[in-house]
């Protein structure tokens, strides 16, 4: 079941997330969009080679829409739905955004019919969400999925010393706990997901921008800011 203190606390927060945000990132000396997209085009690029092409999206813990124009963009051809348990933040994303994205309010489930989407989508959500309701929301997002869907996640390094810094001292991340892709492999593993992949990702701030080229190749080492979780639900 989830836990009512976060939609109060993200609703409380909506208006000056972006701000705090900004606030948050700046050791990297990027803006918020740098790594909006960054997660996105990560991930459309990583389905790709799989030749998998969703047509109905969910981004779960979808806040006040940063990801939005860049689905509209890397995912124009998918419906995309946002999900999140704060209204405000739901009211700030369509003001921020108008288009044909659906918009939906997570109470004690995902409002959405069993197997109905291709891919959901979770960045830097489930460290907000209590280590004992974490399996409960992946079985609803299992649920949701249809055969042969991707579980995609990205989540902060808590390996990272500057990650864990900035996680510390950001209003937004007063409850985080950094959730290591071990704890995923364990949680996904339970729920008979398959080929559970994790990849580290964001190793260079932009004053060290003309490395970031060579970001593919390290992905396999555990000092990246942040890491990408894939898992597929089974055909069977």
């Amino acid at each position: 079941m989830p836990n009512k203190k976060v939609d109060r606390e993200f609703d409380h927060l909506a208006d000056d997330y972006q701000a705090l945000l900004k606030q948050a990132i700046t050791l990297s000396g990027d803006e918020p969009d740098y790594f909006a997209e960054y997660k996105v085009a990560d991930l459309a690029q990583f389905l790709r080679a799989q030749l998998f092409s969703p047509k109905s999206v969910l981004d779960f813990g979808s806040g006040i829409g940063n990801s939005i124009p860049f689905f509209q963009r890397y995912f124009s051809d998918a419906q995309l739905h946002n999900a999140d348990v704060s209204l405000k933040s739901n009211e700030v994303a369509k003001m921020r955004f108008p288009g044909n994205e659906k918009y939906l309010q997570i109470s004690d489930c995902i409002p959405l019919p069993d197997e109905s989407q291709d891919l959901v989508f979770s960045a830097c959500v489930f460290h907000h969400i209590p280590p004992s309701e974490q399996a409960f929301w992946l079985k609803e997002i299992k649920r949701v999925l249809k055969p042969g869907g991707y579980l995609a996640l990205y989540e902060h390094n808590p390996l990272n010393p500057l990650t864990q810094w900035a996680v510390r001292n950001s209003p937004l991340d007063v409850n985080a706990i950094l959730i290591p892709p071990s704890k995923f492999r364990k949680l996904v593993r339970d729920l008979e997901f398959r080929d559970a992949n994790a990849a580290y990702k964001v190793f260079f701030p932009k004053f060290l921008a003309r490395f970031r080229k060579y970001e593919a190749y390290l992905e396999g080492l555990p000092f990246g800011a942040q890491y990408r979780f894939v898992a597929k639900k089974p055909t069977n």
